[in-house]
């Protein structure tokens, strides 16, 4: 079928990729001028993926509203503006597959919850979500992903067009629960990278086990499934994004506290906020998010916020 994908960024790329690998025709939309979009028009990579000729890459949204499907990998902070864009274009009958994990800071709101907002109900809404990492994937490391959506049909041919052998699908049941977990372990995520900074990786057991249970008491406020935290958008994501290389959100907290440069897209950064303003409308308590939020945009110091975090009596750990 013909499936647009909207951000050239790595996972836009990988997208691409992977999608003209399950035999679609796809075509690879970024921002006019942008260098990552001449470049792949240039020389057909980004330095990790080389895309196939069939693959079409422009600037063009019209272009891209002609597809069926519309998989949308950006910054979670433009997912707004692109809707509003779309929807000033004007379409009908398009499936938007959201591969973001993310909050939108201000509005507190799940991604979906935004696109929402501009689809009629002849348009579909679903999210794929879970572990891995595109320069893992072009290797031929497997992994296992999750497909969700309100709409059982389009959850269904979604998983059927897009399982392979490099990626198995699950279905999703928790709409509420998988996207608060995703955008969730990008946030422990900048914690592990801060105690790999701080030379204490070791706590890393201590902080999943934690971290989880945290977020299962936040999902379950919001009317979600307690269980979706131990699924493989939140739990079973930590392996990427709390221990690999290639983990920006990790490598983002790694960095802050040795006052390096960390240039690379962390959405933990943007999710922190509105995970914390979610925990006090709920009055639920998030205590390593809390941490983070001091940290990134309190002034507090990230020794003092770990060590505090740790020394949290055992009685609280469960709670």
């Amino acid at each position: 079928m013909k499936i647009s994908v909207i951000g050239c960024g790595r996972w836009g790329v990988f997208l691409a990729w992977y999608l003209n690998r399950c035999r679609n025709s796809v075509y690879l939309y970024g921002r006019a001028g942008s260098d990552k979009l001449l470049k792949l028009q240039n020389e057909r990579t980004n330095g990790t993926i080389t895309l196939d000729q069939e693959i079409a890459v422009g600037s063009d949204l019209k272009k891209a509203l002609e597809s069926e499907v519309i998989v949308i990998a950006i910054a979670s902070q433009g997912l707004r503006s692109l809707m509003q864009e779309l929807k000033k274009i004007g379409f009908s009958h398009k499936t938007f597959v959201l591969c973001m994990k993310g909050l939108e800071v201000g509005s507190n709101k799940r991604l979906s919850e935004v696109v929402r907002e501009y689809i009629d109900n002849d348009s579909a809404v679903a999210v794929w979500l879970g572990p891995g990492h595109p320069e893992d994937f072009v290797k031929g490391i497997p992994n296992c992903m999750v497909i969700d959506s309100d709409n059982q049909q389009v959850k269904e041919f979604l998983v059927d067009s897009f399982s392979s052998d490099l990626i198995r699908f699950y279905y999703g049941n928790d709409l509420i629960g998988n996207e608060i977990g995703a955008a969730a372990k990008n946030v422990i995520g900048i914690a592990a990278g801060m105690l790999d900074g701080m030379r204490l990786s070791s706590l890393k057991g201590g902080l999943m086990s934690r971290g989880t249970r945290e977020i299962a008491r936040l999902i379950k406020a919001l009317g979600g499934s307690e269980l979706s935290a131990y699924g493989l958008c939140h739990l079973g994501d930590y392996e990427a994004t709390l221990f690999s290389p290639h983990s920006h959100n990790r490598r983002y907290g790694e960095a802050f506290v040795k006052g390096e440069r960390f240039d690379a897209l962390a959405e933990g950064c943007y999710a922190v906020k509105a995970l914390v303003r979610l925990a006090e409308q709920n009055n639920v308590e998030l205590p390593i998010c809390t941490a983070v939020n001091a940290v990134l945009y309190e002034g507090k110091s990230a020794s003092e916020m770990m060590q505090a975090l740790f020394q949290r009596s055992l009685k609280k750990e469960f709670l």
